[in-house]
């Protein structure tokens, strides 16, 4: 019989593919846990990158407090500027670098960029850099801010912030917060309370009520109140003035309700007018105090297209404005009257108000001493793009005689801020009375707003500030 004999190696063969497998685990595990090892440590010194980046941009905060015009962190000379970055118990832990840029209009920085980037020691390649505007913040930071309490109707859509020093009711859709300085205020029939009721500082039927709060503090009007004669005197020597052209001190008087047509023509030049003559209408006002309504244009006469200077785009009326067309850059007009004691000048939205481009290269600030209007004879369905401010009056639009040729209107829409020191209306609830159909509302059935988010870190030049502190309105990481 043929004895069978084992296979020699057999063992050293099973060794040999054990220990091979055993080679690759080990290695792929040590290959993992090195490639682990080196993104945490890429992360960390990212995250050290990052706060030295930060650390950056306190520091330069804290430099402008001290000295506020030194664009040169004090030497004289333009950057980047290389700052280390020290731990105080282990020595310089990284470095920062530093590019500062002013912005300027009409020879005044309106705002400074600063670039911060963090360069960690252990590992200089996770750079980390964050830009951040530090400038003072403004009313275009809010789709609306009121002296006066307000009563925002059902048909109203409101997206970016809302706040009155006063008492709100909220009966619109508001998707930002809504807030409100009073923590009770008295509800009358003028916002559709009967008999009279003390409601909490926002109340109403609206939506998403988590976003409303109250009491919160006052934005100041005071303020927030343009220095008219120093604008007088920039417009003159940078920008455009134009005296009065309208004269008296009466109201009743039709010379008194003269001023200047400004048609902005999307091109870089506004075409002006001398408003000759206005029609007298019969009509309620959104301002109580307001006796006489003559915002309708009778005749009108050429008197200059002016081009708007690149570096200065700040108009300077003594009188009132009204105002249409296409705003191709950053403008600021002025309606206030500084010459003439007792004349407070208003602003007419005649037209629709736009701009040519949406992506935040154009703006328009519409500052009035007294009131800025919606004209009676305005588009069915307006559009207005701006930040429009009545310092001492009211926004909105009159009630005339309805139904007739101005009334009732459709659809109002607003992209950017509106800032009243008096009670907003552009609708007039059982305004208008028919024979045969009733009572039904009058101005725009519909209204809708929003505020300029472009806009709300970068607005034009002189838009009121909410503070005289600044602080970083924009931060963003590269």
């Amino acid at each position: 019989m043929k004895r069978h004999q084992p296979v020699r190696g057999y063992l050293m063969l099973l060794a040999i593919v054990f220990g091979a497998v055993f080679i690759t685990v080990l290695g792929a595990l040590s290959g993992y846990v090195l490639t682990e090892n080196r993104a945490q440590s890429t992360a960390t010194a990212g995250s050290r990158g990052f706060a030295i980046a930060e650390a950056g941009l306190e520091y330069y905060r804290w430099f402008l407090a001290h000295y506020p015009n030194d664009l040169t962190n004090g030497t004289g000379s333009a950057g980047p500027y290389t700052i280390p970055y020290n731990d105080p118990e282990g020595g310089q832990t990284g470095t920062i670098s530093l590019d500062i840029s002013g912005n300027t209009s009409c020879g005044q920085t309106t705002s400074i960029d600063i670039r911060s980037t963090g360069i960690p020691a252990e590992q200089e390649s996770a750079t980390k850099t964050i830009v951040a505007r530090y400038a003072r913040p403004t009313v275009a930071r809010f789709s609306y801010v009121l002296n006066d309490s307000v009563w925002a109707g059902d048909d109203r859509i409101i997206n970016g912030p809302y706040h009155s020093n006063g008492g709100i009711r909220m009966d619109g859709t508001a998707n930002a917060p809504v807030t409100s300085s009073l923590s009770t205020w008295l509800c009358t029939s003028s916002f559709g309370c009967s008999p009279n009721q003390t409601k909490n500082g926002v109340w109403g039927s609206g939506g998403i009520q988590s976003l409303w709060e109250y009491p919160v503090p006052q934005v100041d009007f005071a303020g927030i109140a343009a220095d008219f004669s120093s604008l007088k005197t920039t417009a003159n020597s940078s920008g455009l003035y134009l005296a009065r052209y309208s004269s008296g001190t009466n109201k009743n008087q039709a010379n008194y309700w003269r001023g200047y047509h400004l048609i902005f023509n999307g091109n870089g030049t506004v075409t002006i007018r001398r408003v000759t003559g206005t029609t007298s209408l019969s009509f309620v006002g959104v301002n109580a105090q307001d006796t006489v309504d003559r915002t309708l244009i009778s005749s009108e006469s050429f008197y200059s297209t002016y081009t708007l200077p690149a570096n200065c785009g700040l108009i300077f009326v003594e009188d009132n404005v009204w105002v249409e067309g296409t705003i191709d850059r950053k403008v600021t007009l002025i309606a206030a009257n500084i010459t003439t004691t007792g004349i407070a000048p208003s602003a007419v939205l005649k037209n629709d108000i736009t701009y040519a481009a949406t992506d935040g290269s154009d703006g328009l600030t519409l500052i009035a001493e007294n009131n800025v209007l919606i004209a009676p004879n305005a588009p069915h369905n307006m559009t207005l793009n701006g930040i429009f401010v009545a310092q001492g009056g009211a926004f909105g639009r009159n009630l005339y005689s309805c139904p007739g040729s101005y009334e009732p209107k459709g659809t109002l829409t607003i992209l950017g801020t509106t800032v009243s020191n008096l009670r907003t209306g552009t609708q007039w609830q059982n305004g208008c009375y028919s024979f045969w159909s009733g009572y039904s509302d009058g101005g725009y059935q519909s209204r809708i707003d929003a505020f300029d988010r472009n806009l709300s870190t970068d607005p034009p030049p002189f838009t009121p500030t909410t503070s005289t502190d600044y602080e970083f309105v924009d931060w963003r990481e590269e």
